[in-house]
């Protein structure tokens, strides 16, 4: 309770205590305010969903579209880290409920861009955003108690030849 009014205050242009902010070094040259956190959030996650939208005009070019889209889900992402903070955000990413869809989502972020830049291979490119995409569903799941069952479930039952 104590932590709400301070946030509430501090948004209100009252007293904050540095202690709390996420970025505080020993200088004290990287702190934040809440609301300075909320607006990098909010820009973050913006830009991160434009350029994912921003991405599906050039998905005739799976090349551009596998960086533009690589590069918004990053940001996306990342954004979290405003609020949070990026020590927290890693702690949860490396949560043993989600760290198989943090390192299937890492390894074929990097495996599209690496098929987009390097390779030149549309067919590999579009291969690994596809599983990209389904790995960062997987992911987001893992935040919302029971989905990720719940959806295993709904894909069981749905894709189930069992005729008995």
């Amino acid at each position: 309770m104590d932590k709400l009014r301070r946030f509430q205050q501090s948004l209100l242009g009252g007293e904050e205590d540095p202690e709390d902010d996420f970025l505080v070094e020993s200088s004290g040259y990287l702190s934040l305010s809440p609301l300075q956190k909320l607006y990098a959030f909010a820009i973050c996650l913006v830009a991160g969903l434009a350029f994912m939208l921003l991405s599906l005009i050039v998905f005739a070019r799976p090349i551009k579209f596998a960086v533009m889209f690589s590069f918004g889900n990053l940001l996306a992402i990342g954004s979290t880290a405003f609020l949070i903070g990026p020590i927290q955000q890693t702690r949860m990413m490396l949560d043993p409920v989600r760290i198989y869809a943090t390192f299937v989502y890492i390894i074929t972020v990097i495996l599209a861009l690496f098929c987009a830049l390097l390779i030149h291979n549309k067919v590999l490119t579009l291969i690994a955003m596809l599983i990209e995409i389904c790995a960062l569903i997987w992911y987001s799941l893992s935040y919302i108690p029971f989905a990720r069952r719940m959806v295993s479930e709904l894909l069981i039952s749905c894709f189930d030849t069992d005729l008995s």
